[in-house]
Order: structure tokens, then sequence, then C-alpha cells
């Protein structure tokens, strides 16, 4: 923990990015992130990997300013064309997130990685994190779940890539509309859905609010094909780990399959934002988000007491 009065948001919360005050009014928002490419065509590889870094930004409250490209490519292997249509991918989400794309960094590899290291701005006192749940809240998603075993079946051949690229603009829209939005609400806390799962990231929701946290399984957004490629015998690389994080701190009522457990876990690249809201400000909050062409955003979950902080699917 930083003795540091000014670095509002550390490592402490397992939060989306760091946040520094520089002044009263002012608080810079640092965040990195890459990955590897979810899918073989460079132009959607690019602004997927670039969306997935500026939603950190947009999950702390703030606007994005400048981002830095993060490439590592192996030169001797794959054509310089392809290098370019993915920083031009990326390069397009950094504009139309009114940032500006400001330098970079690259390094040879042995396969294609990108991602951006992205500065944002926030007011000190409207910084949203994971950890401001309370008793009483409603939890809104906005994207739907299941890009972790959809990229996987899709490189293993078992969903045809008409099928997968049919989510790819909603994968890789900005998450950006989705908090202007939700900003003119009372938002008590905010992660993006990411490498952990549905969850996981409910959970550090749960742990940083000492609150428990009921998932409505029913009403989780799911992308097609998903259930059907984990009833199908797909998987991820992570979801093994994901159950095992939680361990000890979830249960269900709901009566799942094998295939639903996995969705739980199931690591998202580029999912939506986990909004907390006063409950009876849900409704007018999906309507907003709904009437921004938010389609798939609903109410997934509830946020109640506990003696310790708890996921409970029901």
């Amino acid at each position: 923990m930083s003795d540091d009065e000014n670095l509002l948001v550390g490592f402490e919360t397992s939060d989306d990015a760091a946040v520094y005050r520089l002044t009263d009014e002012i608080a810079v928002i640092s965040t990195v992130d890459y990955i590897t490419p979810p899918v073989d065509d460079p132009y959607w590889f690019g602004q997927i990997a670039a969306a997935n870094s500026l939603s950190d930004v947009y999950a702390m409250g703030g606007k994005p300013l400048t981002a830095l490209n993060l490439v590592m490519f192996p030169s001797k292997k794959l054509d310089m064309g392809i290098l370019k249509e993915m920083l031009r991918g990326g390069g397009s989400k950094v504009k139309e997130a009114g940032a500006s794309l400001a330098g970079g960094h690259s390094v040879d590899d042995n396969e294609p990685k990108y991602g951006l290291a992205v500065t944002g701005c926030v007011h000190p006192d409207r910084v949203l994190t994971n950890k401001g749940c309370r008793a009483g809240d409603a939890l809104v998603l906005t994207k739907p779940l299941g890009t972790g075993v959809l990229f996987n079946a899709g490189r293993s051949g078992k969903l045809p890539y008409p099928e997968l690229e049919a989510i790819l603009p909603q994968v890789a829209a900005l998450n950006g509309r989705a908090m202007e939005v939700a900003l003119n609400f009372e938002i008590h806390a905010c992660t993006d859905i990411t490498g952990f799962g549905i969850l996981g990231h409910s959970l550090e929701m749960a742990k940083g609010s000492g609150l428990q946290i009921d998932l409505l399984f029913d009403r989780l957004p799911i992308y097609p094909n998903a259930l059907e490629m984990y009833q199908k015998g797909e998987s991820t690389g992570s979801n093994k780990a994901n159950r095992r994080l939680a361990q000890g701190s979830w249960d269900a009522t709901a009566s799942l399959t094998a295939a639903e457990e996995d969705l739980l876990f199931d690591p998202q690249t580029s999912g939506g934002l986990l909004l907390a809201v006063p409950a009876d400000k849900c409704d007018d909050l999906l309507s907003g988000l709904k009437a921004a062409g938010i389609e798939a955003a609903v109410h997934v979950g509830d946020v109640g007491e506990a003696q310790r902080p708890f996921v409970r699917v029901v």
C-alpha cells in the first residue's frame, strides 16, 4: 500500500487502472493491457485489442486522452502488412474514443501481441472503483458473455468463421457510450468483465465492498453459440484457474448444467461494464442505455448484506 495520499487507486482493490490525483479537479488514470490474437483477421484483432485496453479507463469513470501502441510481432515470420492492419484497427478505435495516439514500443516476438498503454482523466471525487457497491444496489451488464469459448472454438474449427464474425462488431464496441450514459446516474461501483469472467469480477466487487452479490443466471446475456460450444466440449485455458480463484466464495441455488457453470468462468475479451446502481434507478439506467444503442444491457444481479463477501448464482 502506498503512503502517497494522491494515489487514489492502486493495488489494493484489484481495480481496472491506477488513479493519481494531480489537483483538486483532475486525476490521471493509467492502464496497460495487451492480448494475443482472438481472430486471424489483423484489423479485427487491432480493434478488439484497443477496445479492450481503452475499456479500463471507462470502467473508472474516466475519459481516454492518449494511447501508446504496445506491439510484439514476429517480423521474420509474418508479412509486415499484417502488422500494418493490426495498427490500423487499433488506431481506428483510439480515434473513435477521441484520444490521441502518441507513439508506442515494439519488440520482436514469436507470436503477435497487441494492446495499448492508455492515459485518461477523471475528477478525483468521481472515480468509480469496484469497491463502492451498497446493499440494495442492482447490477447492470452492458455486453453479452461467451467470447472466451467462442474465440477458442473459432481457432479449433468447431465454430464456422462467419458465425464468429457476426459478433465481432459488438466485441469491438467501445464501452465509452455506456459509461457516458451511466454517468448521468448515481453509480456506486463499476468494473469491466474481462479475464476472470462474470463470476470472478463479481466476486472482486463483492470483496471490495464487503457484501454479497446474487447473479441472476437466467438474465445473463450470452452470445449465440457460446453455451453450445461448452456443451460440445470446447473450453478455454482460463476456466479452471478462474474456478479455483473463486473456490469457497460462491455457490449456486439455481440448477445449472456443466456448460452453464463453465460460462460463469468464461474469460472475456473486451467485455461489458458491470455497473452498481440504486435499485430504484435500474430501469431508468437500462432505458438510457438502450436508447443509446446498448441493446444488450440488462439487470443481471443484486447486492445484499452478508457475513462475508460472496457470490450466489440464483
